[in-house]
């Protein structure tokens, strides 16, 4: 863990082909600097830099020298069906919104300073590949409406970098509760017999003596992940997981070469109340394991944290958006694994259609087989 480090100003981020002047962009196939017209690759520059954690009470109220953009002439635009901001660089477009499909008509704005990402998980498959994966995908639902079979088509699916909050920590808790240990006793019962007749047996009967238990359990936690978008299903998104986040790069904008990102929308000290929520089930496993026993009861647990940091990361997906019946269903894909989660409709009147072809099958059956009678 580091101290506070002053967030830079917004880096340079146009990248012209040396063969050709065009805008280079990300490419997940190598890793690097891509040209989509003379094919021309570069690899991206090396950072001098570190994935670094920062103090989480530096940046409760950040100061204007510690906020940032994610590229120096970085555009923004908010989706006025969600509402969720997207940020993306020149040469790429606005287009449609990731999370709800609505074309972006707000004229796209210079963006706002935020608490910049210290970290990227670049692209490690294409969108080709991702296509493919939401292909088989589709092929699996029975019943899909046709407004899914929209995500078929390549452009229909689109890269997007997802803002996540990792938290560090030291916890100390105390706690009280009870120990229960477990003894058997003899117990004498009735049956009746093949001839009617009451038997005594006996069977050993499980009890539970409860002791008094108090005590201080403490433990590290390091990179509790927290999602900061509300624009995608929670579920759905914890469902791509495990992200490799070893690999984690120092941020650049030319890993948002050719993608877009989106805008945190759960703030820094809000964030930090979900991680305890994650810590909590934690703390509570060491505190069962420190009373001991057969069974445990915590009665009252009051948990400090110290040495809290974070960082911003931003981590890859591709998302499509499609509408049925006035809801809006998404489909994700882990940019990393190419796992796929995603909500799905049933069409009625294809379930319909199966169900009176199924019945006019049995009919036909029975029709011949009266017939031949």
């Amino acid at each position: 863990m580091s101290e506070s480090q002053p967030a830079t100003q917004g880096k340079a981020h146009r990248y012209p082909c040396p063969g050709c002047g065009a805008d280079l962009a990300f490419s997940p196939k190598d890793g690097m600097l891509s040209c989509p017209y003379c094919g021309r690759t570069e690899a991206i520059p090396a950072s001098v830099e570190e994935v670094r954690e920062r103090s989480y009470e530096d940046y409760l109220r950040p100061r204007p020298d510690q906020l940032s953009t994610l590229a120096a002439d970085a555009l923004e635009v908010k989706c006025t069906g969600c509402g969720a901001t997207v940020t993306f660089t020149p040469p790429e477009v606005a287009g449609e919104c990731s999370f709800c499909g609505n074309n972006l008509v707000a004229q796209p704005k210079a963006a706002d300073p935020l608490v910049a990402p210290e970290a990227v998980l670049p692209f490690q498959i294409t969108d080709r590949e991702a296509q493919g994966s939401v292909t088989r995908w589709l092929s699996s639902r029975w019943f899909a409406p046709n407004a899914l079979k929209k995500l078929a088509y390549r452009e229909a699916v689109g890269g997007i970098y997802l803002p996540f909050w990792t938290y560090d920590t030291h916890t100390t808790t105390h706690y009280s509760g009870q120990r229960g240990e477990h003894y058997y006793v003899t117990e004498s019962y009735y049956e009746t017999d093949a001839q009617g007749r009451q038997v005594e047996k006996t069977r050993q009967v499980r009890k539970t003596r409860w002791y008094p238990a108090s005590g201080t359990v403490a433990r590290w936690f390091d990179d509790v992940l927290v999602p900061a978008t509300e624009s995608v299903s929670r579920p759905r998104l914890a469902s791509l997981e495990p992200w490799d986040l070893a690999l984690l790069k120092p941020y650049e904008p030319a890993y948002l070469s050719g993608y877009k990102a989106q805008r945190y929308q759960v703030e820094l000290a809000r964030g930090f109340e979900e991680a305890k929520g994650l810590m909590s089930g934690v703390i509570e496993g060491d505190i069962r394991n420190d009373i001991g026993g057969d069974e445990q009861q915590i009665t009252d647990l009051a948990t400090s944290y110290s040495a809290i940091a974070f960082k911003h990361i931003l981590l890859p997906v591709y998302l499509g958006a499609y509408r049925f019946n006035n809801k809006i269903y998404q489909v994700m894909i882990n940019a990393r694994t190419g796992e796929v989660q995603g909500d799905r409709p049933y069409s009625v009147w294809k379930i319909t259609l199966f169900i009176l072809l199924i019945v006019l099958v049995v009919g036909i059956i029975v029709f011949l087989t009266q017939d031949q009678q």
